[in-house]
């Protein structure tokens, strides 16, 4: 070996970001016998997963199927998620005795603290002797006969395997870089443009003004994108406009320029409900009548905003029962706010779908 290869460190496998996927891929590469090396440019590892979920992490769900996932190839995850099931996960949560809970459509959360998740994925990292280097800045990533070659921190680290789980853009104040989309590129491998996605949707003013009285408010809707995709799950007011398990999940079909239907009465044929209240109490206020299928808080903000007329039932005219009708149940908004998840980047194209190993030039 030359003079020039002094002080330089070998891995069977360099794994680069320490959040959930990085720290459990290092960690079945280290207990399947590699050595194994971990970088994040963090202070600590697993920084997401200790926000999500509200601080109790939504670590998986009980009915995890490929038609959930988006992607060019709608087959791709078919294989990977066959490989390793949300049941296997759950059988390794219950060995780190970690009490969880099930919350609406199979999603699964800690009982106690998302921070049981990060401290079970570290074990599993020591049980395979993963060594892990934080504050780590990767200076360059070169591809030579031996493999990957790496400067960090001024050090030079040799790997035959490299694993880039840096995760995207979203989140710069937890260290969220372009590194791995620059790698991508600079290896000859299409990047898609990249999005939010799972994120709430601001409105604009007047209306975002208007509507901030009702943040808080949860209802049941369903929530349809321009391209028919529909979720039907709970709406969130907020401070900033509209959010919830049925927006986040929306935003990631949504296109700029494009707008949302949102229903805030799936469960009711308004225009029946409302003839059928006319016919048993004429005399009942609009106001209260509607009170009966949504929050009186909406209610009231709506007749205020001149939403729902200040009438009784027998004197609500056909027009607008019918304007009535289409307010609450095919409304339309758009725009999006802040980024949690990226979409886009890598298409996997160049992927196998199996090991979702990406081929290069000279690989």
């Amino acid at each position: 070996m030359g003079n020039e290869e002094r002080g330089v460190e070998r891995f069977d496998a360099i794994v680069v970001g320490a959040g959930a996927a990085g720290m459990f891929c290092a960690a079945q590469a280290g207990q399947l016998g590699c050595r194994v090396l971990l970088l994040d440019n963090g202070k600590k590892p697993g920084r997401k997963i200790l926000m999500s979920g509200g601080g109790r992490c939504n670590f998986t769900n009980m009915y995890v199927e490929p038609a959930a996932y988006l992607s060019q190839n709608p087959h791709f995850c078919k294989s990977a998620l066959a490989r390793y099931t949300q049941w296997d996960f759950i059988e390794l949560v219950g060995k780190y005795g970690i009490a969880w809970h099930e919350k609406t459509l199979g999603q699964l959360f800690c009982d106690d603290s998302a921070e049981q998740i990060v401290n079970l994925l570290l074990a599993e990292c020591e049980k395979g002797g993963v060594q892990i280097r934080l504050r780590s800045e990767i200076l360059s990533v070169e591809r030579d006969e031996q493999g990957y070659r790496l400067q960090v921190n001024g050090e030079t680290l040799v790997t035959k395997k490299l694993v880039i789980a840096s995760g995207g853009l979203s989140m710069p104040g937890l260290g969220a870089s372009p590194f791995g989309y620059k790698v991508a590129e600079q290896f000859g491998l299409k990047v898609l443009p990249t999005r939010a996605g799972l994120v709430p949707f601001t409105l604009h003013k007047p209306l975002l003004e208007q509507l901030q009285v009702l943040s808080g408010v949860s209802v049941p809707s369903t929530i349809t994108a321009e391209n028919g995709t529909l979720f039907r799950e709970n709406l969130l007011f907020t401070h900033r406009g509209l959010s919830g398990p049925a927006v986040l999940q929306i935003s990631s079909y949504w296109q700029p320029g494009e707008f949302v239907t949102v229903n805030l009465l799936p469960d009711c044929d308004l225009d029946d409900f409302l003839n059928e209240q006319r016919s048993a109490h004429p005399n009942q206020s609009l106001k209260n009548t509607l009170a009966m299928q949504l929050p009186k808080r909406l209610v009231e903000c709506l007749q205020q905003l001149g939403q729902i007329p200040d009438v009784t039932l027998k004197q609500l005219n056909v027009r607008d029962q019918q304007t009535l009708v289409e307010t609450l149940t095919a409304a339309r908004a758009a725009e999006r706010h802040r980024r949690l998840p990226d979409g886009g980047g890598d298409p996997r194209r160049r992927g196998h779908q199996r090991t979702l190993v990406a081929y290069h030039g000279g690989a």
